[in-house]
């Protein structure tokens, strides 16, 4: 079995999301290396329980661990001291789709609140809101989404490195601001189109 710091941090992301009641989205995780210059990414999506296909509410997470990170975690591995602590870039967005027309976007903002989600003691900082509409070729009316997206970082200092399992304190807090932005996002009272899947939820 592999045993590295990043495992460490997904497992626990993991666990901190099932904790929270949220439910892992079929065939929504990814694990990509980039070949040419090394940095590897993590992506998964979580929803609210009970959800229909797909969810009108929706959290997608992506985790990337670059080159330098691995290099400075390596150096700390065999005794070295690195200049700098190995880091993740952490990007949380979350989405309300399957909307019957355009949101508007300081009402959906509102609902989330100013408040940004923070991890290890850093907080992540909100980006402007995304709206897109789809057409579809066999659907009379088109689809519309928002997203709200958060990015940050996570430095792993000392003591994580030398006892991972401190990792699940440091991502808890995470986890319950990204469900209960999702109930947020659930109780607006916005017009949706029927799923996929009726018969799921």
């Amino acid at each position: 079995m592999i045993d590295h710091i990043l495992l460490d941090v997904i497992g626990a992301i993991r666990e901190a999301l099932e904790a929270s009641l949220l439910e892992q989205q079929a065939v929504e995780e990814r694990f990509q290396v980039d070949v040419f210059l090394g940095d590897v990414s993590f992506e998964t999506s979580y929803s609210l329980p009970g959800e229909q296909n797909p969810p009108r509410v929706r959290a997608d997470l992506s985790l990337e661990w670059p080159t330098w990170s691995q290099s400075a975690y390596r150096s700390w591995s065999i005794g070295e001291s690195p200049a700098e602590r190995p880091e993740l870039v952490v990007e949380v967005a979350l989405r309300l789709q399957r909307l019957a027309s355009l949101p508007d976007p300081e009402t959906v903002l509102a609902a989330l609140g100013p408040s940004a989600p923070e991890i290890a003691g850093e907080t992540l900082e909100r980006t402007g809101p995304t709206i897109e509409q789809v057409y579809a070729a066999d659907e009379p009316l088109p689809a519309s989404a928002i997203e709200i997206s958060y990015q940050g970082t996570y430095r792993l200092d000392e003591a994580v490195l030398e006892d991972p399992e401190k990792i699940d304190a440091q991502v808890a807090g995470l986890a319950r601001w990204i469900a209960s932005g999702l109930v947020r996002l659930a109780d607006l009272d916005l017009p949706c189109l029927p799923a996929d899947d009726p018969g799921s939820g």
